[in-house]
Order: C-alpha cells, then sequence, then structure tokens
C-alpha cells in the first residue's frame, strides 16, 4: 500500500541507517572522544574496541599503561559521558594487545 509523500529527512535517515553511514559516523565520534579523554600520549597506545552493553573496550598497548588507565578509570568515565553521551558507556575493559 502506498504511504504517500515522505519528509525528506525521514528519507536520508533511512538510506543512511541502510548503508551504515551512522556507524562510521559514531564509531569516529567514539574514537574521538576517547582521544579526548584520556589524553594524546594514552590514545597514541591504545585503539577503542566494541561498545557492548554499556561497556567500552579499549585495547592497549602494554600493562604499565593499562594499570595506569585502571586508576582513572572514574574519570575517563566521567569524561567520556560528557563528550560523548549517545553511547552511554558505563565501564571500561582494557586488555593488553596489539595497537594499530
Amino acid at each position: 500500500m502506498p504511504r504517500g509523500p515522505q519528509p525528506i529527512g525521514e528519507i536520508l535517515s533511512e538510506v543512511i541507517a541502510r548503508r551504515g553511514c551512522a556507524r562510521v559516523q559514531s564509531t569516529e565520534a567514539l574514537e574521538s572522544a576517547w582521544s579526548a579523554s584520556a589524553g594524546v600520549l594514552a590514545a597514541k597506545y591504545t585503539q577503542v574496541g566494541a561498545l557492548r552493553r554499556g561497556t567500552l573496550e579499549v585495547t592497549v598497548a602494554h600493562s604499565t599503561l593499562m594499570q595506569e588507565l585502571r586508576f582513572q578509570k572514574r574519570e575517563l568515565l566521567e569524561k567520556l559521558e560528557s563528550l560523548f553521551p549517545e553511547g552511554k558507556i558505563q565501564d571500561l575493559r582494557f586488555r593488553v594487545g596489539n595497537v594499530s
């Protein structure tokens, strides 16, 4: 059954969602928020991973930095909440691994 004319904003939102563009923009916004929260040096040696059920996974280049980030966890979560509220990040999970 034809629906009739639709607002252009509705059509564009549907196209963006179908093509996955919204996910790419969201990932870029998350990475940017992480860099601003962690600081340039920490961001250089970390890589943002998946955001699942409010937990952001972050790969860290070495265990010393991972320990430091754990100490700063509360502050990082507060900064992430202010910079990326749509993510609803409640926890951070760090793991040591290769950072590209």
